[in-house]
């Protein structure tokens, strides 16, 4: 039996810009598939089925508004759940992010579902305001794991930040999203959050 896991978010959870993950394009996604951590938990973990639930573009309010659809209906064991960088993109501030990504949690928690909760990563065209912004929420979200055992942090933005600036991306095709390296490492960080005893 595969030990099911719903990753959901936004563009760095869908894999953009090498993938499209199987929400964007059914049914099964389409692309350069090592552009996804979803692919690189699968291949360190076979037993493990991980569904790409990230869609590009979106804000944490419509990822929370599909929450009960994408994850919920599929009831996984557990779900990583990255989000917020869209929302600083688009000028909202952190309470809203804040706020969206506490009722997540709190909907897992409800369902019985472990949270693995990865910070905001970076992207190279932020300016002081925005990544003041990201480092806001991904204070939260350490705050909040510390304080939940049902929530575990990933930190999701070291793991693909530049050596001595963590507001770049050590390595991108675009400038705004990681490269297949960069989300492999970010699998090497939640599938070791995932394989914590709860």
């Amino acid at each position: 039996m595969k030990r099911l896991i719903v990753a959901m978010g936004d563009s760095t959870t869908a894999g953009t810009p090498g993938w499209k993950s199987r929400i964007e394009a059914p049914p099964a996604g389409s692309g350069e598939e090592t552009s996804q951590y979803a692919w690189w938990l699968m291949r360190d973990e076979p037993d493990w089925d991980v569904l790409n639930h990230g869609v590009n573009g979106e804000r944490s309010d419509q990822i929370r508004a599909r929450f009960e659809r994408d994850v919920i209906d599929h009831k996984p064991s557990a779900v990583v759940v990255i989000a917020g960088v869209n929302d600083v993109y688009q000028g909202r501030d952190a309470a809203h992010v804040i706020e969206q990504l506490s009722a997540m949690y709190s909907r897992a928690a409800e369902a019985k579902i472990a949270v693995v909760a990865g910070t905001i990563v970076p992207y190279n065209t932020a300016t002081a305001e925005q990544n003041s912004r990201m480092r806001q929420i991904n204070d939260w979200i350490r705050i909040y794991a510390a304080r939940d055992s049902n929530v575990a942090l990933v930190d999701t933005r070291a793991a693909v930040a530049a050596p001595g600036d963590p507001d770049r991306l050590f390595d991108s095709p675009d400038g705004l999203h990681p490269s297949p390296e960069g989300y492999r490492r970010m699998a090497e960080v939640i599938r070791a959050a995932l394989k914590q005893p709860r």
